[in-house]
């Protein structure tokens, strides 16, 4: 009943929808030719890109956090030091926080992959390549998220943890590491939400996202009212449950904190 109502739809407008009024627009732009599934494929590259990109920022960040703090270094001069690992991850955060977005994506797929591809002889598929370079971008502003938070957590607990037996890795994965993550969620929380957004741009790379569809159907209804007012409420609806599931868990975590 239901698909057999949704294919009649999709090939002329209900009664009543005449030509000229918002339903009919409605129904040319999201319903006509299921040009809606457009932008729920798009959605789900969108959520996939996303989430890719945010599981390997936070590992990316993660191991730059530690570089950043680490106490590996080479005797220069008898008054000066050098800390390589410091050094390199300052280096990887300097270029990525200086190169916009957009510029580092199109950089990975025109260049870098094209190189590896040809090399190779093998085609990446593209969702790979967004989430690689949303990825790398992620992992440099979540590495100063990491390296906060463990700074923030109180000098007296790592005090504590070697006046116990405990060694210093031990100490930083046993006592501080869990500190620093529950203080470092909700800030990763929000980095989420801002990557979600950033993946906006994949279109540049000729990946149909949620954006991306959302030009498609405008390109050929010629009327952007609809197309992108719509992909603009999907993307606020869920920015705000996101929003709201992000802060019922940091309420959460402040109630455990209080007890």
């Amino acid at each position: 009943m239901i698909p057999s109502l949704l294919l009649s739809i999709s090939e002329v407008p209900p009664s009543g929808w005449e030509e000229g009024t918002l339903l009919f627009a409605l129904w040319r732009n999201l319903l006509y030719a299921d040009r809606y599934m457009m932008l729920l494929r798009g959605l789900a590259i969108t959520v996939q890109a996303a989430l890719g990109a945010l599981v390997l920022g936070i590992l990316l960040g993660f191991l730059t956090a530690l570089m950043k703090l680490s106490p590996l270094k080479v005797k220069i001069t008898q008054k000066k030091n050098f800390y390589p690992l410091r050094s390199i991850a300052s280096l990887y955060t300097t270029i990525v926080r200086g190169i916009p977005m957009v510029v580092q994506l199109m950089i990975m797929y025109f260049i870098v992959f094209v190189s590896i591809d040809n090399t190779l002889q093998i085609r990446t598929p593209q969702l790979l390549i967004a989430v690689i370079a949303f990825g790398i971008n992620s992992g440099a502003y979540v590495s100063e998220i990491f390296r906060a938070s463990i700074l923030s957590v109180d000098h007296g607990q790592t005090e504590a943890g070697r006046s116990v037996g405990l060694s210093s890795v031990q100490t930083m994965r046993l006592i501080i590491l869990p500190q620093a993550f529950k203080n470092a969620l909700p800030t990763l929380c929000n980095e989420f939400i801002l990557l979600f957004k950033e993946t906006a741009i994949v279109g540049y790379i000729g990946m149909a996202d949620l954006t991306k569809a959302g030009d498609i159907i405008r390109s050929r209804t010629y009327s952007a009212f609809i197309p992108l007012l719509t992909v603009a409420i999907v993307y606020l609806v869920i920015v705000i449950i996101l929003t709201w599931i992000f802060g019922k868990l940091e309420r959460r975590l402040r109630k455990g904190d209080s007890r």
